[in-house]
């Protein structure tokens, strides 16, 4: 699916948009349809310039009152990929990057990316339970995802020390 869609957005698509533009090019005529080309991208570039500042502002608010910046640093990376499209010329390339300016559309896809990664297994979720004694216990739970060198059937997990994260910190033992 993934090649799929790689190929029709670096092979197909330059061929899709040169027609459209030829099309549009034969209904309307040479100029207006450069005047729409050129009308969208500078519309776009100001819309991107005015919601990328307003964002660099939402992402400061949010570190100066001690909040993760999830939200505007998610509308920053969309905004990214507006402007590329927007610098790529064409019809279909400026509608899809003037869509990515608007915030219900970016929060929309923002969401369906989140659940989508959320679904896929690519994250370890750690609960700890403390004893009476002070230990301690890790329940950790992942989302089994199969391999794709080996095959369909879970991900062997290996049991090896060295394998799994490595937490830098310092230890005192205390001894009774």
């Amino acid at each position: 699916m993934i090649r799929f869609i790689l190929f029709v957005l670096f092979v197909a698509m330059p061929f899709i948009e040169l027609a459209l533009l030829i099309y549009l090019g034969n209904a309307l005529g040479f100029w207006p349809t450069i005047a729409i080309v050129l009308v969208t991208a500078l519309t776009g570039a100001y819309v991107l310039r005015a919601q990328g500042l307003a964002t660099l502002r939402r992402v400061s608010a949010s570190l100066s009152s001690g909040e993760p910046p999830i939200q505007p640093v998610v509308d920053g990376f969309f905004l990214a990929i507006a402007g590329a499209f927007l610098l790529t010329p064409g019809v279909i390339t400026d509608a899809i990057g003037l869509g990515l300016l608007i915030p219900p559309v970016r929060m929309a896809l923002a969401k369906w990316g989140v659940g989508r990664f959320l679904r896929s297994g690519a994250f370890t979720v750690h609960t700890y339970t403390t004893g009476g004694d002070g230990s301690s216990t890790d329940h950790a739970q992942t989302s089994e995802r199969p391999d794709e060198t080996s095959g369909p059937g879970p991900r062997k997990k290996s049991k090896k020390p060295g394998d799994g994260p490595v937490i830098d910190g310092e230890y005192e033992e205390i001894r009774k």
